[in-house]
């Protein structure tokens, strides 16, 4: 299950040490949101004659997602930014997507001190504090989930309203995985992509792999000083993301990139939940008072 995700996160030898240690006759299913790539070269491996069975949401069941994208100078800006979405755009329940394990708890912490039900959700969490953070997010009792992308995966919330890319997707195919956490059970959603100028060339893949551009617009207010090199696109009127309804707007996901991390950053939001494993600790709380953050590592 979720064969792409454990090739990402280098399990490939694994993998292959249990085929070789299982009969001949075995029965394999292999379950990907691609089957593209290094995940179809293993399927050829593991498997003899497979039927290839592909499963798209219909549009009945899907809601439409309003899609927008704002440049920012640099991380404050970025916090600006989402202040500003936070504040103005009215949202039910919305799921942030950070880069990084560590920073999804320290933005977790910012949102939290400003007086918003905020939680985070990553890989280093135990099974029991995921299932108990996604329960509290089903019954409403947290508006704003952070999360990495392999946590985030397979979270069905009708509720939530809007998606923030905070950080760039490593893989284009996940930000249809990204923004598919809401839009859905028939309801309309909105997903915004925050990226920093000097990014323009990971969203120009992105779009590449939808094959169709994100539509720019600019707060205003919170313009951005630097801008990615000109070229053909959409543009949003200034004075909102979404006031002037200039987003583009798509019929449910269907799912299918190139890796890039972030180093971390310095002068962060948040104080993070202390540098103890999980296990010598109680799960965060919103409201929690804790200590250094702990050496950031790549989800």
């Amino acid at each position: 299950d979720e064969a792409d995700r454990m090739l990402d996160m280098g399990f490939i030898d694994d993998i292959e040490t249990i085929v070789k240690a299982t009969p001949e006759t075995r029965q394999t299913v292999l379950f990907s949101a691609t089957l593209d790539g290094t995940v179809g070269r293993m399927a050829e491996k593991m498997t003899r004659d497979p039927q290839r069975i592909e499963i798209a949401r219909t549009e009945t069941s899907g809601g439409t997602i309003e899609e927008h994208l704002l440049y920012a100078d640099d991380l404050n800006h970025k916090h600006r930014l989402l202040d500003h979405i936070l504040k103005e755009s009215g949202f039910d329940q919305c799921v942030i997507f950070s880069a990084t394990k560590a920073y999804t708890e320290e933005l977790a912490d910012k949102l939290s001190d400003q007086g918003y039900s905020a939680a985070c959700l990553h890989g280093d969490m135990p099974q029991s504090w995921r299932n108990r953070t996604l329960n509290d997010l089903r019954r409403g009792r947290i508006k704003i989930l952070v999360a990495t992308d392999v946590a985030a995966r397979g979270i069905d919330v009708p509720t939530i309203t809007h998606v923030v890319n905070f950080d760039l997707p490593k893989q284009a195919e996940d930000y249809v995985h990204r923004i598919g956490r809401t839009g859905r059970a028939g309801r309309d959603g909105t997903a915004i992509t925050l990226a920093e100028s000097k990014e323009f060339h990971k969203v120009r893949r992105i779009e590449q792999y939808l094959k169709r551009q994100i539509t720019e617009g600019v707060i205003e207010g919170l313009e951005p000083t630097r801008r990615p090199p000109k070229g053909p696109r959409r543009n949003g009127k200034p004075g909102g993301y979404g006031a002037q309804g200039q987003g583009q707007r798509r019929g449910s996901s269907s799912s299918a990139g190139n890796g890039y991390g972030r180093e971390r950053r310095e002068g962060g939001y948040g104080r993070g939940t202390g540098s103890s494993s999980y296990d010598k600790r109680g799960p965060r709380s919103s409201s929690a008072s804790q200590g250094q953050r702990s050496t950031q590592r790549a989800d």
